[in-house]
């Protein structure tokens, strides 16, 4: 499975009252692996920053003068994320204002869910840390993840901090895949392994009585030995 962890950040929270996408950062992730394949950009939104929000992410209006804005970066986001899962903490507040920048594209662009599933981190850990902080820092703290250089909100800092989140609170960076979902030419699904038929049995290779005497004298240089 190719996953995308995103993160934005805006001028302000809601997209109804004209607020627009000023960063977007997104890391790849495939079969639980990052690939160190990223995607990241600053955006002049054509609109005053808030000073709330600039509080929040450091970012201002003199520093997105001159940067691209979203029509002339939309191709290459929407061809990084298309097909894949988009992995996002409050997933409706990023949906929202991308959705609201395809919108203003007005070329039947279409919405964000067209082309990805999107999965909610901040649905994940509530209901595995029921009735606890699950703010990105509460859940780095939570599954011991630095995050010493998070001084603002930052998308692309924040989707790295966010994919380590997400594999640790789903079982660690790697997991044995026991099944495979192949279907043979039939169309029925493979188990993704094979059982070994007639197998010899396993050798036992026993310690010698040299080696069984050098043992037993260690142990007694080993105060309290459990093991004697």
């Amino acid at each position: 499975m190719r996953q995308i962890v995103l993160d934005t950040e805006t001028t302000g929270l809601d997209p109804a009252q004209g607020h627009r996408i000023i960063e977007i950062g997104a890391v790849e992730v495939i079969r639980r692996k990052l690939t160190g394949r990223t995607f990241h950009v600053y955006i002049n939104p054509q609109r005053v920053v808030e000073q709330e929000a600039i509080e929040v992410h450091g970012i201002t209006n003199e520093f997105l003068e001159d940067k691209p804005v979203f029509a002339q970066i939309a191709d290459e986001f929407l061809a990084f994320i298309e097909g894949a899962e988009l992995v996002i903490h409050n997933a409706a507040f990023d949906v929202g204002f991308i959705d609201h920048e395809f919108r203003l594209l007005r070329n039947g662009i279409g919405k964000t869910t067209d082309y990805c599933t999107v999965l909610d981190t901040l649905m994940l850990a509530r209901e595995k840390r029921p009735g606890q902080k699950n703010n990105l820092d509460a859940l780095c703290r939570a599954y011991g993840i630095d995050n010493s250089n998070r001084t603002f909100h930052g998308a692309l800092l924040d989707a790295e901090l966010l994919a380590d989140v997400y594999l640790m609170m789903t079982g660690g960076q790697t997991k044995l895949e026991l099944a495979a979902q192949n279907k043979n030419a039939q169309g029925a699904q493979s188990s993704g392994w094979t059982r070994i038929e007639n197998k010899p049995p396993l050798k036992v290779v026993r310690a010698t009585a040299e080696e069984e005497q050098q043992h037993q004298a260690r142990l007694k240089l080993i105060e309290n030995s459990i093991w004697s």
